[in-house]
C-alpha cells in the first residue's frame, strides 16, 4: 500500500500542463505520474504541511537498490542544469517523491520492472514553507 500524499494546487495545475505537453512515446512515465497525481490530497499552497515534498524541494532521502542516501531538489524538467543536484519529477525517483512526507516510504517500480523502496529522510528546503507561495 501507498502513503498518502499531498500536492499543491499550483504544482498540479503544472504538472498536469506538463503532462499534456509530452510526446506519446513518454507514455509510460505519463501513467506513473497521472496516476500519483489521481490519488494525491490537494493542499493550497499557505496551507501544505511544511515536511512535504513539492516541486522546487530540497530532499534527502535513501533508497534500498542500492542502498545509498541522496539530497536532491526535486525539479521540473525545464530547470534540469547537469550536475546541479536536480532530479527530475518525470524520472521514477521523482516520481516517487512527489507529495511524501519526512519519514514515509513507498515501494517503486521503474520501467524496466526492477522495484526499490525510497525513504524520504528530511525535507531540507521547501518552497511553501520559505514563503515562496507563487513560485
Amino acid at each position: 500500500m501507498r502513503p498518502n500524499i499531498v500536492v499543491s494546487s499550483i504544482d498540479m495545475e503544472r504538472l498536469e500542463t506538463l503532462l499534456d505537453s509530452l510526446p506519446s512515446a513518454q507514455s509510460a512515465v505519463k501513467h506513473a505520474l497521472l496516476e500519483e497525481l489521481a490519488r494525491a490530497e490537494l493542499a493550497e499552497p499557505a496551507d501544505m504541511p511544511p515536511d512535504v515534498v513539492t516541486m522546487n524541494s530540497r530532499v534527502r532521502f535513501a533508497l534500498d537498490q542500492p542502498a545509498e542516501e541522496f539530497t536532491l531538489t526535486l525539479a521540473y524538467p525545464k530547470d534540469m542544469q547537469p550536475g546541479d543536484e536536480r532530479i527530475s519529477v518525470l524520472t521514477p525517483v521523482g516520481n516517487a517523491l512527489l507529495g511524501l512526507a519526512s519519514g514515509d516510504s513507498i515501494d517503486w517500480t521503474r520501467p524496466d520492472g526492477a522495484s526499490f523502496n525510497l525513504t524520504v529522510l528530511d525535507v531540507l528546503y521547501q518552497p511553501e514553507r520559505a514563503g515562496e507561495l507563487h513560485r
